[in-house]
């Protein structure tokens, strides 16, 4: 038996134990399945500059990747067994390697749209396989705060590899057939991954998600990430507005993504120290303020702060949204839902941003980001005034 099958919890873990190595290989897995989340303001950026997609279709075709990885993500997390992990994230990471080679090649928004439906679902599939043994940790919001890291670093040095040499050289073309060359060299660390993991209880999965306390910690999160989203999908474009060209942009996104990765990790550090509420409610007001000025038509240097700092909190509140998933839900089904609760967040956000866009003027998007933030607090306090009541009549 595989160490990673083993029933039992030790140590760190509340059933299994696995090695370092399988932690570090399931965790590369699933960040595999998201480095679109950091590159997609570039490689949809070039798909727009390019002329394959107008604003609105730009913003239905992240929708459709962003909806296709959620779906995957809960469909994997809460309906298929643990079991022959190798083998799915080997066939996994295939099937985004030939979506990716599709997108590359495919001509017009409908096949662009199904060729990101069909990546989604296989990235979805992905990122579970890191979730699911997140979960099975005593410490899953550190493990939280290590998966962000890996993923950002990876999508920072992509975006940058992407925004200064593939794309000016190939176009977005050549950027999603880089996708594709990391996801087959990928599949010699699927082979890492623990075989079988050890079964958590899911008992009435349905009844321990379907609660007052669940439903509101899952919202709150969606509305967090329907902030980043929106503004992400859209911030070429918004940064042209402002006169700020495409290569700029890039670069852009390349130092957000490097603060990301500061973000996680100063998360992981103090995740112990601060109050999971007080995290989330701060994020929350800095990232309405964030949003707010990036409405008002900043220069160039006030783009770029707003825009970092947005990088820093994103990851930043992911360990503590993880601490209130398991708040609501000690059995752990809801955390199950956390990243389908961020990617439906980061899906929903561009194509609800995106009917508030009046022609080329695209200040409504960060200002639907503020009200998104806002809506997120408001969400948290809810969520503090139903466990208040939950724990007196216990």
């Amino acid at each position: 038996m595989a160490s990673g099958d083993a029933q039992a919890g030790s140590g760190d873990w509340l059933v299994g134990n696995p090695t370092g190595g399988q932690l570090a290989s399931a965790l590369w897995i699933g960040s595999v399945g998201l480095l679109i989340l950091g590159l997609q303001p570039v490689l949809l950026g070039a798909l727009y500059t390019e002329g394959h997609v107008s604003g609105d279709e730009l913003a239905l075709v992240a929708t459709a990747e962003m909806i296709a990885i959620a779906i995957g993500s809960a469909i994997v997390a809460m309906l298929l067994s643990a079991r022959n992990m190798r083998w799915k994230s080997a066939v996994l990471l295939l099937l985004l390697a030939l979506a990716n080679v599709w997108t590359a090649y495919a001509g017009g928004a409908n096949p662009l749209m199904e060729a990101r439906a069909l990546a989604g679902l296989a990235e979805g599939g992905l990122v579970a396989v890191a979730t699911e043994l997140i979960a099975r940790s005593r410490r899953a919001e550190r493990i939280g705060g290590f998966f962000v890291t890996m993923q950002t670093l990876a999508q920072c040095a992509l975006a940058l590899l992407l925004a200064l040499y593939v794309i000016p050289a190939a176009g977005s073309a050549g950027g999603f057939l880089i996708l594709a060359v990391v996801c087959v060299l990928s599949l010699v660390v699927a082979f890492v991954v623990p075989a079988d993991y050890a079964d958590l209880p899911k008992d009435e999965n349905l009844a321990n998600v379907l609660t007052v306390p669940s439903i509101t910690a899952l919202s709150c999160v969606f509305c967090y990430f329907m902030f980043f989203g929106s503004v992400w999908a859209f911030l070429e474009p918004l940064g042209a507005q402002f006169g700020i060209d495409g290569r700029t942009v890039g670069l852009i996104v390349s130092a957000s993504l490097a603060v990301q990765v500061t973000g996680a990790m100063t998360a992981t550090v103090f995740e112990a120290r601060i109050d999971y509420r007080t995290a989330i409610a701060v994020i929350g007001a800095v990232a309405l303020v964030a949003s707010l000025i990036l409405a008002s038509g900043p220069a160039l240097a006030t783009f770029w702060v707003a825009a970092l700092v947005m990088g820093f909190i994103l990851l930043f509140v992911v360990p503590y949204q993880i601490r209130l998933a398991i708040t609501a839900d000690e059995t752990r089904t809801a955390v199950l839902l956390v990243p389908a609760a961020q990617l439906f967040g980061l899906a929903i956000g561009p194509v609800a941003a995106s009917l508030l866009i009046d022609g080329k003027d695209f200040r409504p998007v960060p200002e639907f980001a503020a009200g998104s933030a806002l809506a997120s607090v408001l969400l948290l306090g809810l969520f503090i005034l139903v466990a208040r009541r939950r724990r007196a009549s216990a």
